[in-house]
């Protein structure tokens, strides 16, 4: 098996002079050379075909005694110092102060088809940003985080990818819902791999220590190798280079409120300056449409990081990447400049995406109260985002409120029908009154909308509940369910018939089950 590498983070980027892998603070270093964990006994998977060619690899490579333990950390690349990128954060609104890779290690990066791809092993053992943790990852987290960057990745979403899920053969100690309950679970180690993973944590820890050489180094870094457009150097290209920051990360969290996807743990350490989806945890689909839903059992109390607040946190976090780029460009009005064209473009880009949704092909000035109302509607009664508006596409723009069976073309996204009401009937036929009107106003055919509305509304998504029939299995090393969820989420836009059992809403056995519903962040 062989990679090329090219090694631009580690050798361009100052290194921790302290080669001791202990947990300590860690000054003027963008990363810690680190070995890997050995594993006793590690076992591959599942891998990902299309990761495997962005390497450069072919499926020999793949069946090798090499790939494995290269990809699990037994054995390190030949001419490569695997190492734990250094940064901070804001965690839950609080500055946190160093956080770090401290369950990740990066085995350097991969160039093929003048790409470069950084590859990273999340469950490897201890970094010196560890604190107290072992490093390790169960196989419950392992699977969600292998199956979901894959999932985005189909859906359109901007994301971290997957190489490979390996299990170590170890058993790790995890208290699964922070209540006291230790218990034994399976170890796993999945390779991510992305253009980079810097994060805005990663600016914020040198503005934090005043170390404006290092973050200048960082920034002049980052703009080279990710934004080559920019000029390197200059106050002007520090602030082209935030508000390009600006516009990848709200494009990303659009593309998560489309899909009803919501990340759970929205800490700056936990965003992508590439705006990629990064570090999946606690994330879930919405089932029922609920704007104020969070998936994350620690954020249970106040919901920041709930679906319908996910833009807003966006542009905090954002403010905090100004806040420690602030250094370099000395001017605050053009730094709030761009964070009020963030706010601004937000609202007009939801209210775009919204439209799509709903199958037009332009916004009109009243075509907000009609999404606000459809809002509304849904959270009547518990109703399915995703069955929802795939179902959607199947209205005709003939059909008028005096025909009630409209509601008929909806009735498969509620959780229970029993529950439409009068009330609840009058305000779902009205508002398909507003959109038949609406549509009047459009050019495309019902068939036409149907197509384009079905590019748009996925009809496979990875609902907490598929992941953990996957996990159930896995456990008992039966990667079937792996395998067939990886196969239909690679399409999840396509009618795939022979996998209709799994365009169905949430089982009630999985309402409030663990790992169905509402997860901590512990892995």
């Amino acid at each position: 098996m062989k990679l090329t590498l090219s090694n631009t983070f580690s050798t361009q980027l100052p290194a921790d002079t302290n080669t001791i892998n202990e947990p300590r603070q860690v000054l003027n270093a963008c990363y810690s050379y680190v070995t890997p964990r050995i594993p006793s006994n590690p076992q591959l998977v599942s891998v990902t075909p299309q990761v495997v060619t962005l390497l450069g690899l072919i499926n020999e490579d793949v069946l090798s005694k090499d790939f494995i333990n290269v990809f699990s950390g037994v054995t390190i690349i030949a001419n490569s110092k695997p190492y734990a990128m250094c940064y901070a954060g804001h965690q839950f609104g609080n500055w946190a102060g160093q956080l770090g890779d401290g369950r990740a290690i990066n085995l350097g990066e991969v160039q093929h088809n003048n790409l470069r791809w950084a590859i990273q092993l999340k469950g490897a053992g201890r970094t010196p940003y560890s604190r107290t943790a072992d490093g390790l990852a169960v196989l419950r987290s392992s699977v969600r985080e292998y199956l979901c960057a894959e999932a985005m990745h189909h859906l359109g979403v901007p994301t971290t990818r997957s190489l490979s899920l390996i299990t170590t053969g170890d058993a790790v100690l995890r208290d699964m819902l922070y209540n006291g309950n230790q218990a034994y679970e399976q170890g796993a180690v999945v390779c991510r791999v992305a253009q980079s993973f810097i994060r805005f944590g990663n600016f914020e820890l040198f503005a934090s220590h005043n170390d404006i050489a290092s973050l200048r180094q960082l920034t002049n870094y980052t703009i080279k190798h990710f934004y080559p457009s920019i000029e390197v150097g200059t106050p002007q290209g520090y602030l082209q280079f935030f508000k390009a920051v600006c516009n990848a990360t709200r494009t990303m969290i659009i593309h998560w409120q489309r899909v009803g996807f919501v990340h759970g743990v929205m800490n700056t350490d936990n965003m992508s300056v590439l705006g990629l989806t990064i570090d999946y945890g606690p994330y879930g689909w919405l089932e029922s449409y609920d704007p104020n839903w969070t998936p994350n059992t620690t954020d249970s109390q106040h919901s920041r990081y709930r679906y319908g607040n996910q833009l807003n946190v966006g542009g905090w976090n954002l403010v905090q990447l100004a806040n420690a780029l602030y250094p370099l460009i000395e001017n605050v009005e053009p730094l709030q400049q761009i964070l009020d064209e963030y706010t601004e473009q937000c609202a007009s880009d939801y209210i775009t995406m919204m439209c799509r949704k709903l199958g037009l092909t332009y916004v009109t000035a009243n075509d907000k109260l009609l999404i606000n109302e459809l809002e509304l509607a849904l959270q009547l009664i518990e109703t399915d985002m995703t069955i929802f508006f795939r179902n959607l596409s199947n209205f005709k723009k003939e059909q008028t409120s005096e025909n009630n069976n409209v509601i008929n073309i909806i009735i498969d996204a509620f959780y229970i029908p029993t529950e439409i009401t009068t009330n609840v009937q009058l305000a779902w036929v009205t508002w398909f009154k507003n959109y038949a009107l609406r549509l009047q106003l459009e050019t495309q055919t019902d068939t036409e909308r149907k197509v384009a509305m079905n590019l748009t509304n996925p009809k496979y998504v990875l609902r907490n509940y598929m992941a953990q029939l996957a996990i159930d299995a896995a456990e008992k090393q039966d990667y079937t369910v792996i395998e067939e969820l990886q196969l239909i989420l690679q399409q999840p836009y396509s009618e795939q018939p022979q996998h209709q059992k799994w365009f169905a809403k949430r089982p009630e056995w999985a309402r409030n089950k663990i790992g169905c519903s509402m997860l901590s962040c512990s892995s």
